[in-house]
């Protein structure tokens, strides 16, 4: 199976990609982002891109993939609703509607979150356009694809968080985190989980589109 990563340097993208570098299914990894990921394996080629609403400069280097595992995402705090829709919908759809177009018989992932709104009429604008960007991304032509509703996430395998403050609040709550994670699945998953459940769904399927932190520990 041969995968494109988007937000390999988030926490989650991070999980995702080690992942995918220890699962012997996955032939080849290409992380597209703006910096460099930090990691090198003979599996891993890296595209270095700056716009993320066009792809054009790069579309040859796109196809011929299997999966997307997209974990892109920006909090909503502080941003106003025309910012967070242009940075969470306007920019996963631009990525997912090239790769449509390149591999359509690709299995998309996106990472969204709990409380996530798909009828797109509730008082949460971000849960709102994360809904929308969901129901926008199901109608795509591809072969499938998977909306991802983690809740709490906990870091394994040396993967950080990217905000300074939070790494050593999830240090020194690590063991409670593993004891949620097994007395609490529906409330808490790992980032090794998550990235195990995306190459899962990609190679077998799932019964259904949309996987909260109980279906992603499944995997």
């Amino acid at each position: 199976m041969k995968v494109i990563i988007f937000g390999a340097t988030g926490m989650v993208g991070q999980g995702v990609l080690r992942e995918c570098l220890v699962d012997p299914g996955v032939e080849s990894v290409l992380s597209i982002g703006r910096r460099p990921c930090g990691r090198q394996d003979p599996k891993l080629q890296e595209i270095l891109h700056d716009d993320f609403f066009n792809y054009s400069a790069i579309e040859s280097r796109l196809a011929g993939y299997d999966a997307c595992f997209f974990c892109l995402g920006v909090s909503s705090v502080g941003m106003d609703a025309e910012r967070y829709r242009h940075l969470t919908y306007d920019l996963t759809m631009a990525a997912a509607t090239a790769l449509a177009r390149l591999n359509p018989g690709m299995v998309f992932t996106y990472v969204t979150g709990r409380g996530t709104d798909s009828t797109e009429r509730g008082r949460v604008m971000w849960a709102r356009v994360k809904g929308k960007t969901e129901n926008d991304l199901l109608k795509l032509p591809f072969k499938a694809a998977y909306m991802f509703r983690p809740a709490g996430i906990q870091p394994l395998h040396g993967v950080e968080s990217n905000l300074a403050w939070a790494r050593p609040i999830y240090t020194a709550t690590a063991p409670l985190l593993a004891l949620l994670v097994r007395v609490s699945p529906k409330s808490m998953t790992t980032t090794e989980r998550v990235g195990r459940a995306m190459i899962g769904v990609a190679r077998d399927g799932y019964p259904k589109p949309v996987l909260e932190s109980a279906d992603i520990n499944r995997f």
